[in-house]
């Protein structure tokens, strides 16, 4: 039975865009309502008249005008008898070995009511964010398919169960997380930090000024052998923008930061998350720099990683980017860049571009962007300029490697510029788990860069390419496989992922007519330059790009702003809310 489901979340976030996608897959009819108000809430309710209410993030209760009305699952990120807000912080700070997602129906009580579904995994030694993208979105997806199932067939009461005696966990407070420089050791400095990753953060100090830490990643031995009779709690070093710092036992890269408000701070007013060094800039430049090398032993931390694997003349090359959120700022387009054209001198006949563990990409860095709009002598508009250039330069590299085959393999979500970066390889794998967001738009009508007028339509054509962007909704790896928009769609677990993805390349590289497919991709990039320039597309997208960032049309500046202030919603979008 087809459902007609409206989806009431506090944003859209990306557990919501994976069940609104797979729900939608299965053939219900859904229309989504951002938790702003009770009365947008009763109001959805009455347009939409949906059979089922479902809420996959909420910060807020559903009013009690709606729930005795309708009935409304709500996806609770903890196993059967947890409640409480902060149940996922608790989970990571406490380093549980299992966890779980409960699909309950709401009632008056706070994530007690009766429940529909549940199911478990094991967790990993990862950030509240990798876990929730990964993990709690999977075994959501699992859980609601159940509960929606038993729905559509029928059932009005939840099935009866066996379940614990429900425990009340508070919201996890900053003095629950707060990290003892001269105690903790950093098993217990990363758990703190990867309990607040993403928000709020973890309130501490750097060079006496109140701020929240996060995107943190453990230092190696080698690393800080040169650091071993510093004090716990002292600065280091800088690498990619990070920050390191000396524990009891060793040592933590910290990525990002964000400095504390003054109480009383206005809504957009307030600071927001930055590279850790830059945000310190001064202090910081008074470190000791130390990159990494692109190949390096697994434990040593750095945003780029380069590996090969496979006999002479059958090799495959793989380079990560494994930016924080996917986001690429011009410094770290430049660093990609150098790095593509550094390993293009290896000798290996398949590059793999791995993007991030989490994210493959989303484009520029709009936090990077705003941060410029606060530095005299600059702006928001000149560093989107440099952003997107920057941007369209890593693509053009990888366009240029014609000389072997390119694969992009999306390991996680990617968006806007992030899919057309993407679409600049040969071939484009990702896993089943994968949500592409192949579009500007929804950045207040920005226009796009990264040549994806030229990419776009050698995929879809011209009208599969005007309909994709007009859509401005998000696209399974499975749906984006059968419109054409990527190559494969892996099925498998995600955990051996990138196992079978090196296995796939390998006999890639060393396919009888492997020769014939690079003549043949030179020969196309050939006819497609003769026919039309690169040059000339880059030219007439930034032409538009260029309105955008200076012209009189503040929307993309007005939706940034909101964006990396994470300002509240004033309406939902009309392309999610379809019963408006």
């Amino acid at each position: 039975m087809s459902l007609r489901i409206l989806l009431l979340c506090h944003s859209f976030n990306s557990l919501s865009q994976r069940l609104y996608a797979e729900l939608r897959a299965r053939g219900h009819l859904l229309s989504v309502e951002l938790d702003i108000a009770d009365s947008v809430t009763e109001e959805a309710v009455a347009l939409f008249r949906p059979y089922l209410v479902l809420a996959p993030f909420l910060k807020r209760r559903i009013p009690a005008s709606v729930w005795p009305r309708v009935p409304c699952f709500v996806v609770h990120p903890g196993p059967p008898g947890d409640q409480g807000p902060s149940a996922l912080d608790w989970a990571v700070r406490d380093r549980q070995p299992h966890w779980g997602v409960t699909v309950l129906q709401a009632d008056g009580e706070f994530d007690a009511g009766p429940v529909w579904a549940h199911a478990a995994f094991d967790m990993r030694p990862a950030t509240k964010g990798s876990l929730y993208r990964r993990e709690v979105t999977r075994a959501a997806l699992q859980a609601t398919l159940e509960a929606v199932e038993r729905f559509a067939g029928g059932e009005r009461t939840a099935p009866p169960s066996d379940l614990p005696t429900p425990t009340w966990n508070p919201p996890m407070k900053q003095s629950d997380r707060a990290v003892d420089w001269s105690h903790d050791d950093t098993a217990t400095v990363m758990a703190k930090l990867r309990c607040a990753d993403g928000q709020p953060g973890v309130l501490d100090a750097l060079w006496g000024q109140a701020c929240y830490l996060g995107d943190a990643h453990e230092a190696s031995a080698a690393t800080l052998a040169e650091f071993a009779d510093r004090t716990p709690g002292e600065l280091l070093a800088v690498r990619d923008g990070a920050l390191l710092r000396r524990t009891v036992d060793g040592g933590v890269w910290i990525g990002q930061a964000r400095l504390a408000d003054p109480p009383g701070t206005a809504p957009g007013q307030g600071h927001f998350k930055q590279a850790a060094a830059e945000l310190f800039a001064t202090d910081a430049s008074a470190l000791p720099q130390r990159p990494a090398p692109l190949v390096r032993p697994d434990d040593e931390w750095a945003e780029l990683r380069y590996t090969e694997h496979g006999p002479e003349g059958a090799r495959v090359g793989c380079l990560s980017f494994d930016f924080c959120n996917g986001a690429m700022g011009t410094e770290r387009c430049e660093r990609l860049r150098a790095a593509l054209l550094a390993v293009r001198e290896r000798p290996t006949q398949v590059l793999l571009l791995m993007g991030g563990e989490g994210f493959f990409s989303n484009g520029i860095d709009l936090n990077r962007i705003e941060a410029a709009a606060h530095r005299a002598g600059d702006s928001a508009a000149d560093e989107s300029w440099r952003n997107i250039q920057a941007m369209d330069d890593v693509a053009l590299a990888v366009l240029q490697t014609t000389d072997r085959l390119t694969v992009s393999v999306m390991r996680g979500n990617a968006g806007a510029g992030g899919v057309f970066l993407a679409l600049a390889a040969d071939q484009v794998w990702a896993h089943e788990g994968v949500v592409l967001n192949p579009h500007y738009k929804n950045m207040g009508n920005l226009y796009g860069s990264e040549y994806w007028t030229y990419l776009l339509p050698r995929r879809l054509g011209e009208a599969g390419a005007r309909e994709l962007m007009a859509g401005r909704l998000p696209l399974r790896a499975a749906d984006a496989q059968r419109l054409g928009l990527i190559d494969a769609c892996d099925d498998g677990l995600r955990e051996g992922y990138e196992n079978r993805v090196i296995q796939r390349a390998l006999a890639l590289a060393g396919s009888y007519n492997h020769s014939e497919q690079v003549a043949a991709k030179q020969a196309r990039r050939a006819a497609d330059e003769a026919h039309c320039p690169l040059a000339r597309y880059r030219e007439q997208e930034l032409a538009r790009m260029h309105r955008n960032f200076y012209g009189f049309d503040p929307s993309y500046h007005v939706a940034r702003h909101h964006f990396v202030h994470k300002l509240p919603h004033a309406w939902t979008p009309r392309h999610l809310a379809t019963h408006r």
